[in-house]
């Protein structure tokens, strides 16, 4: 990684789209400051296109799409894509599976919770779980005591042997079944709403992050940032962002989007 005071200026105006995830990104002990907000609006007022990418549940996404400064938002670690048409006043939503593939892996995900609670002491159901429609999020440490390393990979690897992917957030575990994940639906929000290729595009766009499960998108997008306390996951990514921000959090993704507006 390298300080984000070295991205280029003409490798930052080139750059359209800025995504980015919410938890420990935009947000900082669990809430959003009115810095993280604002730099949303600046960008967006700036004529950039944001896009939120979380694992954050639908009943959050489709609030975030319609109040926030963004163009959609992709949730559920990539099991849909949410747009607010302010003009024709209606919610799109596009899901990667049909109603009733979701509802076969809701049951599953039921008995896998049985399991995962009884075999991992201390882990809990997310208390956003009610507002999910495809995955199950495990609380390690925003409502329980943190847990230590061991019973967080103790809980991906339940998830895993049961056939689901498992992706680790800075406060949960995200398990769902399917082969979506965020950078596909990414993908897929790019090419039906904003008519162009991801890949043809991907070095006009930004990526922020902060925690494992934002690896395929560090990996994907060659000017992926991370905010300060990506570091913190020194031994679980693989894929680093190319810069990083100095500041931890909300502060962090105001830094980038300093970076990004004092150009244009």
């Amino acid at each position: 990684m390298q300080p984000l005071h070295a991205f280029p200026p003409e490798a930052r105006r080139r750059i359209r789209y800025v995504l980015t995830d919410i938890d420990d990104t935009l947000t900082c002990h669990g809430r959003l400051p009115a810095v993280a907000f604002s730099a949303l609006e600046r960008l967006h007022m700036a004529g950039l296109t944001v896009v939120p990418i979380t694992g954050r549940p639908a009943g959050w996404c489709d609030h975030i799409a319609r109040m926030w400064p963004v163009d959609a938002v992709v949730g559920e670690n990539g099991a849909f894509y949410f747009r607010y048409d302010g003009a024709e006043r209606r919610m799109i939503r596009r899901y990667w599976k049909r109603a009733a593939q979701r509802q076969e892996d809701r049951q599953r995900l039921e008995a896998l919770r049985d399991r995962i609670l009884s075999e991992v002491p201390g882990a809990a159901v997310a208390a956003d779980q009610p507002y999910r429609e495809s995955d199950l999020a495990i609380d390690f440490c925003e409502d329980v005591r943190p847990l230590p390393r061991a019973a967080v990979r103790r809980i991906v690897a339940l998830f895993e042997k049961a056939g689901a992917q498992a992706k680790i957030s800075s406060i949960h575990v995200n398990g769902w079944f399917g082969d979506y994940d965020k950078l596909g639906m990414t993908a897929r929000l790019f090419g039906e709403v904003f008519g162009v290729e991801l890949e043809a595009v991907k070095a006009e766009v930004v990526y922020c992050g902060d925690s494992p499960n934002d690896e395929p998108m560090f990996h994907y997008f060659p000017n992926a940032v991370g905010v300060a306390n990506v570091a913190d996951f020194a031994d679980q990514i693989d894929h680093w962002p190319r810069w990083v921000a100095s500041a931890r959090g909300a502060a962090g993704f105001a830094e980038l989007a300093e970076t990004l507006l004092e150009t244009r």
